[in-house]
């Protein structure tokens, strides 16, 4: 018979390999798109192409820190950090944060000087090709991390799928400057270069805030902590459940509570009960590491 112990085991490990796999994907598609980008930016001189390579080129970081946070994040509890290395996930969002503000910045700036100096734009079927190529590659990355995120809840996967997610319009964008230039409207490429990057901009902030509410042991959801407080009284010796406190750092949830118990059980049938509330509770959180504390409660027996 499978023990709850084995479950959250094979959970754990299964959750591991899928952040490892996602996360090097992420990494080799950003490689591959700065690759492309590259090019396309060499032949068409674009600022928005331009613009997109400097994404990637931030991507690539983002993602090589998402693959060490994840490993690190991965890393069983040792004696310094005795409630694991799951911070390190969130971390690595504020750092993809900083560093998606940073292009944002950049962008603007290159964008500005090609409004005051236009250029025209050459090879614009080619460039075209390389954003269609570029958004395939896209859809297939968020395919993979948004599996991931349903079964891991991963906070530095969520961050990078946010990202891409916005390269989405981004290339779709591109690819409406390229055309319109095409036909001589050739400001519209630094002004869409310039939506883009407000656009990064406003994913950077969103990313941050996450991140810094995990760092800062935000609750979980409303609606788990009413399963964990569903799953604690339905115990019938349970009398009361009071200072529920929950919090999740990297792949791990927390959970902590009091249990009011009638005072004059036996210690070990006190303890007894605490443990089917923990495993009603591991049945909804099957990573969450919990703690009960048991208060006495004085109960008139008729």
């Amino acid at each position: 018979m499978t023990t709850p112990a084995q479950i959250r085991q094979t959970t754990v490990a299964d959750k591991a390999r899928l952040l490892k796999r996602t996360a090097m994907a992420s990494v080799a598609t950003a490689s591959v798109l700065i690759v492309v980008k590259f090019v396309a930016w060499l032949m068409t001189g674009s600022v928005s192409i331009l613009a997109s390579l400097v994404d990637s080129l931030m991507d690539s970081m983002a993602s090589l820190i998402n693959l060490l946070a994840v490993r690190w994040s991965l890393q069983p509890a040792d004696a310094e950090h005795r409630f694991g290395h799951g911070k390190a996930e969130p971390l690595a969002g504020l750092v993809q944060a900083a560093f998606i503000s940073g292009s944002a910045v950049f962008l603007v700036l290159h964008a500005i000087d090609r409004l005051r100096h236009p250029g025209p734009l050459e090879a614009v079927g080619i460039g075209i090709g390389i954003m269609v190529f570029s958004i395939v590659m896209t859809l297939g990355l968020l395919f993979v991390q948004r599996r991931t995120i349903r079964a891991t809840a991963s906070t530095a996967i969520r961050a990078d799928a946010l990202h891409y997610a916005s390269d989405l319009l981004t290339n779709i964008g591109i690819i409406v400057a390229l055309a319109l230039a095409g036909q001589g409207w050739q400001r519209v490429d630094p002004i869409i270069a310039i939506g883009i990057a407000v656009y990064i901009f406003a994913s950077a902030l969103r990313i941050g805030y996450e991140a810094l509410q995990q760092l800062m042991d935000r609750e979980l959801p409303m609606d788990i902590q009413q399963k964990i407080l569903n799953a604690a009284r339905s115990q019938p010796a349970v009398l009361g459940v009071h200072d529920l406190r929950t919090r999740q750092s990297g792949q791990t949830r927390f959970v902590q509570l009091h249990l009011e118990l009638d005072a004059d059980l036996p210690l070990a049938q006190a303890h007894a009960i605490a443990d089917q509330v923990d495993a009603a509770i591991k049945a909804l959180l099957p990573d969450a590491e919990i703690i009960i504390h048991q208060d006495p409660v004085e109960v008139r027996h008729s």
